[in-house]
């Protein structure tokens, strides 16, 4: 009965004091584990510990409702990525039959600290009985709890005060802007959603972003400081703890734009680089400016060929730079030995150069065969001056936008080489260059080298030089290189006619002889072909290169940012930068240099554009445009100064009708110097003064010229050595008007020729005097020296006047010099009736010799008679007297013929007085003093006359 008992405690149902048994064979099993979701997401408000979570949290076990089995005792928390979950968090059982949990904060979560939490669960049953044996364990799920804000913090503005200043008379998109913080954790309570102005009554609006702006012009004489508050709310409309002073000074209208600008710059030549805007810097009146671009103009096409060369001609420059010699000129002037160019239209140019006028019709010049023939060969250069579209502007513009479709050519030529013949032409098409070039018209195929080029259809005065050495060709534009692309043309094209031809400004068709198609329409000018190997890069740019032009002082002062880009010919320079302070100090590292010593004097207009960026485009600061003009100072001229040969030049007349004559200035010296002011207190010296330095200059010609009749080339000429003048490199032009000595030389070349400048008379034909004029210049004519007047004197040998025998026939020979042929011919008067002129001259000497001696008889008679009615004392100081009455009237002697043989510089041949005599005509003072008087009498400065 007791077993029984026991048995039915542990197996069996007992009612009363009876039980039922049950044969089992093993005990109940807790056999499933609990299951609860695999994530959920949970709120928790700040300063609480509830979690609200979704799904709520609920634990199901599949052995309910057995007891214990089928209940749920609990939940595990665990760490879940951030680590600390289990700390922060607990769970609890609600309901242990239905699963109810909840999740909680140990303590109270701050969102500012952390706003975001995650950890795990996991759920567990009862097991099997009160002791939680064999108890079974859920998956863990992850739980996400966001822990919402609270308003609890009010804005707090970054700064208590805000200070701005701004011009007045404007409106402004924005003054200054104030900005608040807000501590709390959500983006409802920690943004500030708008900001207030609280003091009433000013003239200034916020938004909602804390700019400020004012709402009228402000005047800075009526109010010049504006004090007021403003005040911030959050989207929780949380005030600000406290709030902000803003203060705005008003300041006096401020215009933007560049100050110190000067519209007119004094350039003095030889200066070098001076600085353009040395004062100038941009006011931007505060504007915020990110980036600034200036771009200053220098015009310079009104200057020669485009710019300030070299003022010497082509020829003298190309000496100066080295250039190899041997160049054609195929548009030389006009003249008998050069005919081709007298049918073409000429233009004035500003310098020595002549300037050729192109129609694109009727004007061709056809270079004859014999000069065509001196530049034949496969290897030359070619090298002109150009300007399309003629003297207008506008008709090249027009031209470059295509309204002439044609091929225009410059020169068309076939060359004869060794054996074979070659073809080329040089051509513009728009703004394309081309050379068409057939090695061999026979056999190999021609070859196009094309450039496309702006300086082709600017309008604008240009240089090209073409150095041709197949298959190589270089080309240079203003001294710059260009490359060319190069284009076979495969196309039909007729042979050229194997014959030599060239021709300037077209080209005959090939297919029609005598016909010419392709006419070129604009200006030319220097046309020249060397045969030869090619002009060296250094000496293209030294004969073509601009002297003047804009520069940058000192790129190592440029600031970071700063950009500076010059075009090649210098004439544009563009500054880029963001930072205004860097480029106002580029700004005035804009200069100007000139590397002539004798630049062009004259007005260069300036121009200076800028244009700005902003940070917001449509209030962003316009700038007009500047105009200016720089002004380039006469330069100090050079004084060229002619000395060392006298006014008068006397030599036995068979001297002069040697073979190789008298030369005229055998002891010349020419002496070129500056005349300047100079800063003599920086010297020690107080004041200044005019200082002339001496230099070394380049004379680039002379001229001899007899003044009065031309010279007779039956009888006279001017001798001058030819093979020195080639040696030397100079030019000459020998006439019977003048003699002019051409090309770029120092001084001490042109002292050494011009001493050898001789003067030669054919036999018998000596005459009484013969002037000369000597003159010297530089810079083509640009200055030129003093004129130095030299007169020859022949001194003849005339015996038969100073014999009795011969005093007749002499007499006959002064009378009828028509029918003398000795060593006066080609003097004899043209008309025979002032034949009289001498013996009336001669009577009224003797007359007014006559009356002289009567006066001074009566003078002497008068004296005489004074002497006697003086006392003994006086009869001493009387015959004193005397003596000087006699060696100041009556010692005089007069001559009729005196003047006469003066003037023919006759030395008579008798013993004893005779050497006297020819030592007082040779004497240059003596011989000086007479001429000047016989000169004086007859009119110095009038044409010579015949005797």
């Amino acid at each position: 009965m007791l077993f029984c008992v026991g048995v039915c405690v542990s197996l069996c149902v007992c009612v009363f004091s009876w039980c039922l048994c049950v044969p089992l064979f093993e005990n109940i099993s807790n056999k499933h584990k609990p299951w609860i979701e695999t994530e959920y997401q949970g709120i928790v408000m700040e300063n609480d510990n509830t979690v609200l979570l979704n799904p709520p949290l609920f634990a199901l076990d599949k052995d309910a409702p057995l007891h214990y089995a089928g209940e749920i005792c609990g939940f595990r928390v665990h760490n879940g990525p951030g680590g600390s979950g289990s700390t922060q968090f607990e769970a609890v059982v609600l309901d242990r039959s239905t699963g109810e949990g909840l999740v909680r904060s140990k303590q109270p979560l701050d969102c500012e600290s952390q706003r975001e939490h995650s950890f795990t669960i996991q759920a567990y049953d009862c097991g099997e009985g009160p002791d939680g044996t064999n108890s079974k364990k859920s998956h863990k799920a992850t739980v996400h709890v966001r822990v919402n804000d609270v308003n609890e913090f009010s804005p707090v503005f970054v700064e208590r005060r805000y200070e701005a200043s701004v011009p007045e008379g404007r409106l402004f998109d924005r003054i200054v802007r104030v900005e608040a913080l807000d501590a709390d954790c959500s983006p409802q309570y920690s943004q500030i959603c708008f900001y207030d102005i609280i003091t009433p009554n000013v003239p200034f609006a916020i938004d909602n972003d804390g700019n400020i702006k004012n709402t009228e012009p402000l005047d800075s004489k009526k109010q010049r400081v504006h004090t007021f508050w403003v005040t911030a709310f959050d989207c929780g409309k949380n005030r600000a703890q406290a709030d902000a002073q803003v203060i705005v000074t008003v300041k006096p209208s401020c215009k933007p734009g560049w100050i110190g600008w000067s519209k007119r710059v004094e350039y003095t030549p030889g200066s070098g680089s001076v600085p353009l805007f040395p004062n100038l810097h941009l006011e931007t009146c505060e504007e915020s400016v990110w980036n600034i671009q200036a771009t200053v103009e220098l015009q310079t096409g009104h200057i020669g060929k485009g710019c300030d060369r070299d003022s010497y001609s082509d020829r003298s420059v190309r000496r100066l730079c080295g250039a190899v010699r041997g160049e054609v000129d195929l548009l030389p002037p006009p003249s008998p030995a050069a005919n081709w160019t007298a049918a073409l239209p000429t233009l004035p140019s500003s310098d020595s150069s002549l300037v050729f006028s192109f129609n694109g019709s009727s004007h061709v010049a056809v270079v004859p065969d014999s000069v065509a023939a001196t530049v034949s060969g496969d290897h030359f250069t070619l090298q002109l001056w150009m300007r399309r579209g003629g003297t207008s502007t506008q008709q090249s513009t027009n031209q470059a936008r295509g309204t002439r479709k044609e091929e225009e050519i410059i020169v068309c030529s076939t060359v004869k080489n060794d054996d074979s013949y070659s073809h080329y032409s040089l051509s513009v098409h728009g703004c394309r260059l081309s050379l068409f070039y057939w090695p061999d018209v026979s056999s190999a195929r021609p070859v196009k080298f094309l450039w496309k080029l702006e300086q082709v259809c600017d309008g604008e005065w240009h240089h090209l030089s073409l150095s041709v050495q197949f298959p190589s060709v270089t080309l240079y534009v203003d001294g710059v290189t260009f490359d060319p692309a190069l284009i076979h043309d495969n196309g039909v094209i007729p042979n050229p006619a194997p014959r030599q031809r060239l021709v300037i400004g077209a080209c005959w068709a090939l297919n029609a002889m005598g016909k010419f198609v392709g006419g070129y329409r604009g200006l030319l000018s220097g046309v020249t072909v060397r045969p030869g190997s090619v002009e060296p890069h250094s000496v293209v740019e030294c004969l073509y290169a601009c002297r003047e032009g804009l520069d940058f002082g000192d790129l190592e002062t440029l600031g970071s940012g700063m950009k500076v880009h010059v075009n090649p010919s210098q004439s544009v320079l563009v500054l880029e930068g963001d930072d205004i302070e860097s480029f106002n100090r580029a700004v005035q590292q804009v200069t100007y240099r000139n590397s002539l010593r004798f630049a062009t004097p004259g007005v260069r207009p300036l121009r200076l554009t800028t244009s700005l960026r902003c940070s917001s485009e449509e209030s962003c600061l316009s700038l007009r445009q500047l105009e200016g003009y720089l002004v380039v100072l006469q330069p100090d001229a050079p004084q060229i100064s002619l000395s060392g040969v006298g006014p008068h030049l006397a030599r036995p007349a068979p001297e002069f009708e040697s073979p190789h004559g008298v030369p005229l200035f055998p002891e010349l010296r020419i002496v070129c110097s500056l005349s300047h002011a100079v800063n003599t207190a920086a010297q020690g010296m107080e004041g200044g003064a005019l200082m002339s330095d001496a230099v070394a200059h380049t004379l680039d010609g002379c001229e001899v010229q007899p003044l009065g009749e031309e010279l007779n080339p039956e009888k006279e000429e001017l001798l001058v050595d030819m093979e020195s003048l080639r040696e030397k490199g100079l030019d000459i032009i020998n006439t019977t008007a003048y003699i002019a000595i051409t090309g770029a030389e120092s001084i001490s070349v042109y002292e050494d020729v011009l001493r050898s400048v001789r003067y030669r008379l054919a036999k018998g034909s000596a005459r009484f005097e013969r002037r000369f004029r000597l003159s010297c210049s530089e810079m083509n004519g640009r200055y030129t020296s003093n004129e130095l007047t030299l007169e020859v004197n022949f001194l003849h040998s005339l015996d038969s006047l100073y014999h009795p025998s011969h005093l007749l026939a002499s007499q006959q020979q002064f009378l009828h010099p028509s029918h003398h042929t000795g060593e006066l011919s080609g003097h004899t008067l043209p008309n025979p009736h002032r034949n009289s002129v001498v013996p009336g001259a001669a009577t009224v000497i003797i007359m007014v010799c006559v009356g002289f001696l009567v006066v001074m008889v009566i003078l002497g008679v008068f004296r005489i008679r004074s002497i006697h009615r003086r006392g003994d004392g006086a009869r001493s100081g009387g015959k004193e007297g005397s003596g000087q009455w006699d060696d100041s009237a009556l010692t005089i002697i007069v001559n009729p013929m005196e003047s006469y043989e003066n003037r023919m510089g006759i030395a008579a041949d008798t013993e004893g007085e005779g050497d006297d005599e020819e030592e007082v005509v040779e004497s240059p003072d003596d011989t000086g003093d007479d001429q000047r008087i016989i000169i004086k009498k007859e009119g110095r400065d009038s044409a010579p006359r015949r005797y």
